[in-house]
């Protein structure tokens, strides 16, 4: 199929440079969209598949790629791990697609890893994840750990004076391999481990009251508190709730978020919120003519009242250095797009420009923003571009190791050894 696409681009190929030509492919350009259209993870995935849809509809109006139109290929793994492996697999298998774009949660993501890989498939994940991952088959256009938790720990030690941690977050990979190494992090920073408290609940976890009361008995000494949250999908509904319940505003207790954006809010009464904080890599009030277009596009297609968020920005970067370098190699075929995909450059809604690193993440800026009372966020802090880590500097066993997929070929090369590890998927 990619040797026939390969054939139609090329003699396609004058005619695109002119106008649109989507009658002149034999098959359509097939996009796999692997979001949770139910359960848990509806709240935040939902909005994803959406934007994927108005990319695809965007990019068919400009002329599709290499002459083809572009089909979208959706499917809902239900906010049920294994079922991503599954659906993956069908998208591959069954509906033959050329890209995934998809996942959420790391558990997700990794469910899925193992198939990506024995099919040579490419899934761009838009999420800001745990890093200690490098698949050759996977771009990783959200967050590393040193593109939000690193820079929002620092914010929280330097310009809040916070002297004690709580990191509370949902039991699963993500939070607590964050974890993990924000404990390093803040030991380094002279943090008492006394002074750092740790709990996980299960997806969908609604009873706050216990945990939120302990965070509360931490600060009891007068030291003052602040708390990390990596908790994840609609159980955030239930913590906010209970923190406004205790009467507990940001002054008292900041609460920095790494899974909760312009999304999550929209669901919730934000007049108790106000002040807390979330650190991403974009946020719809950023300010460019980038953004301004891209939110009167999404706004005329979904509705006034839907907002943009973070994970969006990662899937509007990564489907077009996709499109870019699917035209670059003049086909879909897997192994000549990730060669194409490094070095790409797009501009970002945050008015920077966006880069595609050998280790498969991207260059971007933090930023950190202040809850308001219409749901949006109030940009406090922002950063100049900062290149994503796979590996963090703050686990022994992972500061020696890079990602160099264009140059070495590795994922995992021990630079004390100077040999390249081969895992599986499993890492």
């Amino acid at each position: 199929m990619n040797f026939k696409r390969l054939l139609c681009a090329a003699s396609t190929f004058a005619i695109m440079s002119a106008a649109p030509a989507l009658a002149d492919c034999e098959d359509p350009v097939k996009v796999g969209v692997l979001h949770s259209l139910s359960g848990t993870m509806a709240i935040s995935e939902t909005t994803l598949k959406d934007t994927m849809l108005l990319l695809i509809e965007e990019q068919n109006a400009k002329g599709g790629v290499l002459g083809c139109e572009i089909e979208a290929v959706v499917v809902d793994p239900a906010s049920d791990w294994p079922l991503f492996a599954e659906k993956a697999r069908e998208l591959l298998t069954v509906h033959e697609v050329d890209v995934i774009f998809g996942n959420w949660t790391s558990v997700s993501r990794k469910s899925v890893l193992p198939v990506i890989e024995e099919l040579n498939g490419l899934l761009f994940y838009p999420v800001q994840y745990e890093g200690e991952e490098s698949s050759k088959n996977v771009f990783y256009t959200g967050a590393a750990p040193n593109q939000q938790a690193i820079p929002a720990t620092d914010y929280y030690l330097d310009e809040l004076g916070v002297e004690k941690f709580a990191l509370l977050g949902t039991d699963y990979v993500y939070p607590r391999t964050t974890n993990n190494i924000l404990e390093s992090y803040l030991k380094s920073k002279g943090i008492a481990e006394e002074d750092i408290f740790v709990n996980y609940t299960p997806f969908g976890h609604s009873d706050w009251a216990t945990i939120v009361a302990d965070v509360v008995a931490l600060g009891e000494d007068g030291k003052q508190v602040g708390v990390i949250s990596t908790i994840n999908g609609d159980a955030n509904i239930g913590f906010y709730k209970e923190l406004a319940a205790a009467g507990i505003s940001a002054d008292d207790i900041p609460v920095v978020a790494f899974s909760v954006g312009e999304e999550e809010l929209s669901g919730l009464d934000t007049t108790n919120l106000v002040g807390h904080l979330a650190a991403w890599n974009y946020f719809q009030s950023a300010e460019s003519d980038a953004n301004d277009a891209w939110i009167e596009a999404w706004k005329a297609k979904m509705g006034e009242e839907r907002v943009t968020n973070d994970p969006m920005e990662a899937h509007y970067i990564g489907f077009n250095m996709w499109i870019n370098s699917v035209t670059s190699a003049q086909t879909t075929e897997v192994d000549a797009v990730r060669a194409a995909m490094y070095g790409q450059e797009f501009p970002n809604l945050t008015g920077g420009t966006a880069v595609m690193l050998p280790n498969h993440h991207l260059a971007k800026p933090v930023l950190i923003g202040e809850i308001t009372e219409d749901g949006q966020f109030d940009i406090i802090s922002q950063t100049s571009e900062v290149p994503g880590d796979a590996w963090t500097d703050f686990l022994p066993e992972s500061a020696v190791l890079v990602s160099d997929w264009k140059d070495l070929g590795c994922g995992m090369y021990n630079t004390e050894t100077k040999t390249c590890i081969q895992l599986t998927s499993n890492y």
